[in-house]
């Protein structure tokens, strides 16, 4: 009865802790110098690449999934030992008993992809962490520490399969991103984010284990695939033990222990929608998305880019999970709301975007109608459909995170952030303009976008032949509405600027007292300048010191730029292969359920 281990199996997760590890001793006694900071970013880099690596050969493998944390054969006779580890056969109660091992970290195709997902999502934030910490106001081991932490639960999610496993994969995930958004110190608007998102976060997972709690209480086991089969299983009424069914080894008391789960089916449904309410808290999900503006615009961009790619993955993947697995036959309860929820985020969550004027808040309100676009395909009672709720997250997360990784460049030489400064970006800057302008084109899902305009069109179809007309049809006129801004954002980049304004005027310099010599067009917002001119860094609601020099072409911009050219690279392979990703996406959710 002894626990037996498969590191394979657990290898990228804990990469990424003996990294985070690693990292955070380094930080403690390597003194304080420029190039400990590099070594630092190199250091996280390396482990990030080497759990993808490790993610990829367990991809390339061929053989059964690989499973760990299991329970002990020893353990598997005595249905008292471990709830929910017998599956009776209620059709022949005479039947022997079929003994199932139930494991809690499982890794399967569904894993596999969320996992390199996340991965990727990793390394372009790791690059642009390298650019937003090279000011040297934010401290760097913590930084790549919460950072590694955040990735090593966004990979171990996906594995989990039991209810208390994946609530501490998702905590995981969360409680670092606090820290992170408030590790900006002296900036008002980061603390004001945290404690936002922290707030929003406990509420959350407070719902979802509300409703986790009362999906033990009524099944009796916390393992997904067990508690679908309780959920399943038409249970006798008689709850004494049947013929040769008196024995505890047979299976009697552990059938009759499952009466309960049929005489409370309104507590399963207040648990479905619960846990339902939780997820839909960690996505951003209407009604639960007012946090989303004002965190993505108070967190630097890359804990943005982090929240809209890597935490949003890591929320879907329990959702399916749980939906999928777990409550698959309670699919006449939630597959309405899922339907509701979704027409609503990509309807508030485009309306929202075309009313902002800042770039970073209307990328966060594009990513609360682009979790509607992911949401739809849920809710049709279509086992296919929920592929093309992946296939959808694998081409968004390429094209938002190049959009933040072209923000994070622009930022450093405009502080305000406003979309005004980007008007005539591809004659200042054509690499980062055109760049840009191709991610924005993705995401509102025109050519030659083709990435965004295959992911609209494999959710179409199956939202179309699922019975889901008028979803597709909410669909339809949000996408529309999505090229507004969408479009709108890119005609501003190719605008030239006017020879005659003056670089002083606009918004980048509303309500600040510039002292002195003359200041560059975005250099402070709501800040004073004493004296000497100053270009670049975002000092928002900050004081800029005299002598200070924040230029474009500091150390950060180049792992900005290898930012952008990674995801324009597979934005790009996207756009020109789309079928790479729904060839690796059909047999992704077989695994997870």
């Amino acid at each position: 009865m002894i626990q037996s281990i498969d590191y394979y199996a657990v290898a990228p997760p804990l990469i990424l802790a003996l990294t985070a590890g690693l990292v955070l001793l380094l930080d403690a006694f390597l003194p304080r110098r420029p190039h400990v900071r590099t070594a630092l970013g190199a250091v996280t880099l390396s482990g990030v690449v080497a759990a993808l690596a490790v993610v990829i050969s367990q991809a390339v493998r061929a053989g059964e999934p690989l499973r760990t944390f299991c329970v002990p054969e020893g353990l598997l006779g005595s249905p008292r030992a471990v709830i929910g580890a017998i599956v009776p056969s209620v059709a022949e109660p005479t039947a022997p008993t079929a003994v199932v091992a139930p494991c809690s970290f499982v890794v399967d195709d569904f894993t596999l992809v969320f996992a390199g997902l996340a991965l990727f999502a990793g390394i372009v934030v790791v690059l642009l962490s390298a650019a937003e910490l090279s000011s040297g106001d934010i401290p760097v081991g913590e930084w790549y520490f919460l950072l590694l932490c955040t990735l090593a639960g966004a990979v171990a999610l996906p594995a989990s399969r039991d209810l208390i496993m994946l609530v501490v994969a998702l905590e995981l995930v969360s409680l670092p991103v606090f820290a992170l958004t408030a590790l900006k110190r002296y900036d008002g608007r980061s603390s004001e984010a945290a404690v936002k998102l922290f707030l929003v976060s406990v509420v959350s997972t407070a719902v979802m284990l509300f409703g986790v709690s009362l999906l033990y209480g009524t099944t009796g086991t916390v393992y997904l695939d067990r508690i679908a089969h309780v959920l399943r299983q038409d249970v006798p009424a008689a709850t004494g033990p049947g013929p040769g069914q008196g024995d505890i080894g047979d299976g009697g008391a552990y059938e009759s222990s499952l009466q309960i789960a049929y005489d409370l089916p309104a507590v399963v449904t207040v648990a479905v929608v619960l846990v339902l309410a939780g997820f839909a808290f960690k996505i951003a999900a209407v009604p639960f998305h007012a946090w989303a503006g004002d965190v993505y615009q108070g967190a630097p961009i890359p804990v943005a880019a982090l929240l809209s790619v890597i935490s949003k993955a890591a929320g879907f993947a329990g959702l399916i999970l749980i939906l999928v697995v777990a409550l698959g036959g309670q699919g006449a309860t939630w597959v309405p709301l899922v339907a509701i929820l979704a027409a609503l985020t990509m309807t508030v969550g485009n309306l929202l975007a075309t009313r902002q004027r800042h770039a970073v808040r209307l990328l966060a309100w594009s990513s609360v109608a682009q979790s509607g676009y992911i949401l739809a395909p849920l809710g049709i009672r279509n086992d296919e459909a929920m592929n093309a709720s992946v296939a959808y997250l694998i081409f968004y997360a390429a094209m938002n995170l190049g959009a933040f990784a072209v923000v994070t460049l622009v930022s450093r030489r405009s502080g305000s952030g406003e979309l005004d400064d980007y008007r005539g970006l591809a004659f200042r800057s054509p690499a980062a303009g055109l760049a840009l302008a191709f991610f924005l084109i993705c995401l509102a899902g025109l050519p030659p976008g083709l990435a965004g305009l295959f992911a609209k069109i494999v959710v179409f179809r199956e939202l179309l032949g699922g019975g889901g007309g008028w979803l597709a049809a909410v669909m339809a006129v949000n996408t529309v509405v999505g090229l507004y801004y969408y479009v709108a954002w890119v005609v501003r980049i190719f605008t030239p600027v006017p020879v005659t304004e003056s670089p002083a005027i606009g918004s980048a310099m509303a309500g600040s007292a510039v002292i002195g010599d003359a200041v560059t067009r975005s250099a402070v917002i709501g800040g004073a300048v004493p004296g000497g001119a100053v270009t670049g860094s975002a000092m928002t609601g900050g004081v800029v010191p005299v002598g200070v020099e924040t230029g474009s072409r500091g150390t950060g911009w180049i792992p900005a730029s290898v930012a952008v050219a990674v995801a324009g690279i597979v934005a790009i392979a996207f756009s020109a292969a789309p079928q790479l990703v729904l060839d690796l996406v059909p047999a992704a959710l077989i695994g997870a359920g």
